[in-house]
């Protein structure tokens, strides 16, 4: 059920249980979690969010990615959600850090999916990054998904969080994480190499990092059945 609710964006939410929250990277949607929530949904109560400017919220306003943590906190308090574990994907996961480590008190449970800090591998600024990436080194079945959701998208939205994420290094809030972190990251990823992710798990006190093999940087597509049991292992 898709559902147009406060705290300035939509989202979708099905199953019973504890609240899970799934957040999008640059120019995504909900939709990107498709093969994941079927078997979260006997667990939890997932809610996917669309970022302001993205997917379903395309015309609710123009995207900022300081802004997002303050808009999702409002949210989870219309919503009556006290704490919730976080699943965040590339740009997601950046986002879904930073509030677990300005908001300890929000979070229950913490998952990293190829997250992009950025900050780790100068050379990225170097080489470039974004949808183009992802795109070659991604599975056939996943560019409808990603053309249409690229198309949508409101080009200053993405062209400002291209921006942000370019300029942003939120490293040294790693170390303030408490909640239990796993970091799951795709052998593959040539978006974000997989060192971001083992730099990660160094600052990040008590983290685990798992490794999915023969995917990408959208490895909970990928290899949605490998993905799907390291992170249910994790959450239950």
């Amino acid at each position: 059920m898709t559902v147009s609710g406060p705290g300035q964006f939509n989202y979708e939410v099905s199953g019973t249980g504890p609240p899970l929250m799934f957040i999008h990277g640059l120019a995504g949607s909900f939709s990107w979690w498709q093969r994941n929530i079927y078997a979260c949904r006997e667990h939890f109560q997932t809610f996917c969010v669309d970022l302001v400017g993205f997917g379903s919220s395309r015309r609710l306003g123009r995207f900022d990615l300081e802004r997002s943590i303050p808009l999702l906190l409002a949210w989870m308090d219309e919503r009556g959600i006290e704490r919730a574990s976080i699943v965040g994907h590339s740009m997601g996961g950046l986002i879904a850090a930073r509030l677990a480590a300005e908001a300890p008190d929000r979070v229950d449970k913490l998952v990293l999916v190829d997250a992009a800090f950025l900050g780790f591998d100068a050379g990225l600024f170097r080489r470039g990054i974004g949808l183009a990436g992802a795109i070659r080194q991604g599975p056939h079945d996943f560019w409808p998904v990603l053309a249409r959701d690229s198309l949508r998208a409101d080009p200053r939205s993405l062209f400002a969080a291209t921006q942000q994420l370019l300029r942003s290094d939120w490293s040294h809030i790693l170390s303030e994480i408490e909640a239990p972190t796993l970091i799951i990251w795709g052998d593959r990823d040539k978006v974000t190499p997989l060192k971001i992710g083992e730099a990660m798990h160094l600052a990040i006190p008590g983290s685990q990092l798992v490794v999915i093999e023969q995917a990408g940087h959208n490895s909970m597509w990928d290899q949605p059945n490998s993905f799907n049991q390291k992170l249910l292992d994790f959450l239950i």
